[in-house]
């Protein structure tokens, strides 16, 4: 049989280095937005289009790792069949 894939798992760094851009990318464009020359309407509509657009990557990538999770389980189950059937099949057997 075939032996199970290695999980894949991100360092502590990797993760901290994600966070902290994130931290960093979205105060910069808050503190941006806080000192733009223009009226309170228009720095509002620019914050709520910041946090939706936020929510919506968080959304995205939700969406494509369930995909690509799901995917590998039906990977793995073929691959249970393909690996049962070959186990089964004896190729000098007499028909």
């Amino acid at each position: 049989m075939t032996e199970p894939p290695v999980k894949q798992q991100t360092t502590n760094a990797f993760y901290g280095q994600a966070v902290a851009s994130f931290a960093i990318s979205l105060g910069a464009v808050a503190v941006g937005i806080g000192y733009l020359d223009a009226s309170a309407w228009v720095r509002g509509f620019l914050a709520i289009a910041v946090l939706y657009l936020t929510t919506s990557a968080f959304t995205l990538s939700k969406v494509i790792r369930d995909r690509q999770e799901v995917d590998q389980i039906v990977s793995r189950v073929d691959q249970a069949r393909v690996d049962r059937l070959l186990a089964e099949h004896d190729p000098f057997a007499k028909p």
